[in-house]
């Protein structure tokens, strides 16, 4: 899913984006905003290289030669767990993102979740 998929909200980044505290010893770095999965990280990225592995015998599949059946089960197999993974980020988008700007005074529920179904139609299309 690319941005530009995404409906305009106006909120963008801005709304998920929350600053990470200064590192120690290291005044005048720019910080990097703190998502909803950076405490998961380390599982998403194991996941994904998983997913990457699943990937990489398919080609292997293909270039053997496997029997079709076999190669498309290993296809679902793979669409699965990508289809996980945005499910579990667009649940933790929901409670650190959506959640968090609703509750701010400056927040903007409505166009929020305008900017969450618009993701949620984009996982539907897989």
């Amino acid at each position: 899913m690319t941005p530009a998929s995404l409906p305009e909200t106006g909120l963008g980044e801005s709304a998920c984006a929350r600053e990470a505290p200064p590192a120690t010893g290291s005044p005048g770095r720019a910080l990097h905003p703190v998502r909803g999965y950076t405490s998961d990280k380390g599982d998403y990225l194991s996941r994904l290289k998983k997913i990457e592995g699943q990937v990489r015998g398919l080609q292997r599949m293909i270039e053997a030669d496997k029997w079709c059946p076999d190669i498309v089960t290993q296809v679902a197999s793979a669409t699965r767990a990508l289809q996980e993974v945005a499910v579990v980020l667009l649940s933790e988008h929901l409670r650190h993102c959506v959640l968090g700007a609703a509750r701010s005074e400056d927040g903007k529920p409505e166009v929020l979740l305008d900017e969450v179904a618009g993701t949620i139609r984009q996982v539907v299309r897989l």
